[in-house]
Formats: C-alpha cells, structure tokens, sequence
C-alpha cells in the first residue's frame, strides 16, 4: 500500500468515527460527486466496519449538471425533487448521520444566468427546509469534507503541470485535516479541546458587541443577549459528539439580527452557485444588508443577497486567526469549507439554533424573539486578514482587545 493511500485509509477512518461519529445500527447518507468514486468507497466500508447498519449514497456528476444549465428548459429550475426532500426528512427523522463530500469546480456554472441558479438554489431551500432545520439544530449528526478531483485541482494550482495538480491537492487536503499525523483521531481530538478553551473564554466574557476594524472595513455586529459561542465538536440529541466541518479552525455564535451596522470588505474569493464572487464589500444598516459592491461576481452576489427576507442578514460571527494552519499554508482553495477556516468570516443567512442558550429545542418565533435569523439560506463568505483588529464591548461599554493583527489577543 502506497503512502497516499494510507492516508486516503486514515482520511476514511476519520471521516465516519470523528467527522459523523457513526453507531453501531446507525444509517449513514453519503452526498458525493462521481468524481470521488474511490474514496467514498473507502468511507463506506469503514462505516460497515464501524458498525453502521446502512449506507445510502446518492451520486451526482459535474458534467450532467452543467450540461442541464445549459440545456434544460427555465421552469427546471423552479423545482426540486419532493422525493429527495421526502428522503433526507426520513433519513434524519430515523436518525441517520449525513456526510457530504464536496469536490465539484468553483467554476462549475461560470457564464450560466444568475436567474437560473438562483432559481434553483430558492427551491432546493425550500424543499430542504425540514431537513435543514435538523441540520441547523444538531439534531442529528453530520460533517462536510473534501475529495479532490481534476477540475478543483486545476483552479488551485493553475501553474502545475496537470498530471500533478490532483495530487497535490490531495497533499494539500490531507495536511489541512490533520491526516498526515500518526493518529489523526487522536490529532482532532486535543485540537477540539484547544479550540474549546477559546470557546470557554468568550463565553465567560459575554460580549454584547464586536467591533471589527481593517482596511475597508469597520463593522460592529451585537451578539444576542443569550449567545453561546461554540468551536470544533458539537452534540446532537442523543448525546453523541460529531465535527460538523473538517477542518475546522474556528469559534462561533450568532449576531443579534438587527445589531449589525457598518462595512464589511472580503479577504478571499467566494465560491458560490458555481462561479467565483471576488474583492466585494457589504454595507449593513440595523443587520439588513444595504448595499453590495463587487468587482467579480456581483450580480451573483445580489441574487443571493435576494433569495429571501433572512438572506438580508447574517447569521453567523466566526473567528479564525490568520496563522492557523490554512492560511499559513498560503493556499487558496476556492472554496469555503478550506477558506473560511483561514479567516475570519461571516454567514449570510439561517442562524444556528445551538448558538443560543436552550436553542436547540425552540420553536421559530422563539428563535425569531431571541434575536436569531432564519432563511433558506447560509453562505459564508470571509473577512479576516493580518491587519484585522477585533474589540470585545462589554455590556458596561468597556472595550477589550479580542484580537490584534489577525490573531487572538488573549
């Protein structure tokens, strides 16, 4: 057995016992593109091994996507699969873990009418909705990770001979998940506890805003009265701990809804709907977004701005200090499972129940009275560079350095 596929081995193995954390009896569901064939064949049979009574895998393939953009008639768009709605609610009601394994090309739907992706994105939102709340709430378990694949490889290392470029974005994301170490799981299990001290102290602070300062950028975001920041691991309802997104480098919570004012300028292009959104700024008034400015992408980005009244607002404050591992690595992924964890971010969109004290088993009009955003969506996008500083704001209007220069300041 090669080292490469070692590692693949190693990535499996820690994907269903640390990323969804499967049980014995448990169905895992599997998203994945053709593209990672083999390794998701990997993953299921670890999951056999591990004691899963099923595996579901549904396929999809980048060429067939991209061929009924270009093809298929507009109403197409307008509609998604009840059944795959019907499937997924079934799926997490019984209490399945769900993986998605994300490999397609930002610039998979690059030249197709924003009309025809936002169109898509609103009822596969729609559609989703049940199935989403259970994501959103930790209700049951579930975890993103990534597969290379040639298309991906190419918009990352443009400069690489191609017969190259897919294994060295497989390095590349082998390193970012900690593979490459002895005992992976082991590995994410002292970083879960090194992320839960920084969990630990802003939450024993109680910020009731964050200040955020940087060149373009001067935003204050005000955090719920109840917030809980939360970091690595999460729970879902019958106790079992799972990591939504590997990697992960961040701490997070969720912005009151109406608290948010200011401007905010990207760091890092976002990859969405299939094209590439680059060098913008988002303006806020009262936590509505009032205006948007970007160089590429632009007309993308307002129709996801538009997808519905929660698209207006944020639902997610992250924190990621500019020398964590991703970002000294000083690759751009293009795409926002790697990216967002180089940077500090935000999230367009749903709020995550979690973030707020007994958040999990509140309604929507509490969640809503809570001060927390819900809609079809969540996007996000990043902010955070070495010449970021944050300030933590006290409720007694006192000011503390939260970071400096890109990095934590505690």
């Amino acid at each position: 057995m090669t080292e490469f596929q070692k590692n693949l081995e190693k990535y499996a193995e820690l994907a269903v016992k640390v990323g969804v954390n499967v049980q014995p009896g448990q169905t895992l569901a599997i998203n994945a593109s053709i593209d990672a064939a083999e390794f998701v064949r990997l993953i299921v049979k670890k999951a056999y091994e591990t004691g899963a009574k099923n595996v579901v895998v549904n396929w999809n393939d980048d060429t067939v996507t991209r061929t009924k953009y270009d093809l298929a008639p507009n109403d197409a768009f307008q509609e998604y699969p009840v059944w795959r709605a019907k499937e997924m609610e079934e799926l997490a009601d019984k209490g399945a873990a769900f993986m998605s394994v994300v490999s397609s090309s930002p610039d998979l739907l690059k030249g197709v009418d924003p009309e025809r992706i936002s169109n898509f994105n609103k009822a596969a939102g729609t559609a989703l909705k049940n199935y989403r709340k259970a994501t959103m709430s930790d209700k049951v378990s579930w975890t993103v990770i990534a597969a290379a694949s040639p298309a991906w490889a190419a918009k990352v290392f443009p400069d690489e001979p191609a017969e190259t470029q897919v294994s060295k974005l497989w390095d590349a994301i082998i390193k970012a998940t900690r593979v490459d170490v002895e005992n992976p799981v082991e590995a994410w299990k002292e970083h879960d506890e090194t992320l839960h001290a920084k969990v630990d102290y802003l939450n024993e602070k109680r910020y009731q805003k964050l200040h955020y300062t940087a060149p373009g950028t001067d935003l204050t975001i005000e955090l719920p009265e109840k917030h809980l920041w939360v970091g690595a691991g999460s729970v879902n309802e019958k106790g079992f701990e799972f990591m939504a997104n590997m990697p992960t480098e961040e701490v997070f919570t969720v912005p009151l809804k109406t608290g948010v004012n200011g401007t905010v300028a990207s760091t890092k292009p976002l990859s969405y709907g299939g094209n590439i959104i680059d060098r913008f700024s988002i303006t806020f008034e009262n936590g509505k977004i009032v205006g948007v400015k970007a160089e590429e992408g632009e007309e993308i980005l307002k129709r996801l701005v538009d997808t519905d009244e929660g698209s207006h607002y944020l639902g997610e404050v992250a924190l990621v200090p500019y020398d964590s591992p991703i970002s000294q690595s000083n690759v751009l992924f293009f795409n926002t499972l790697f990216d967002e964890n180089a940077s500090n971010h935000l999230a367009i969109g749903s709020a995550y129940s979690f973030c707020i004290e007994g958040g999990k088993t509140m309604s929507s009009e509490e969640l809503e009275k809570n001060g927390l955003n819900e809609s079809l969506t969540h996007v996000d996008f990043m902010i955070g560079s070495a010449e970021m500083d944050i300030d933590g704001i006290t409720a007694d209007g006192k000011s503390e350095p939260v970071f400096r220069k890109g990095n934590w300041a505690f």
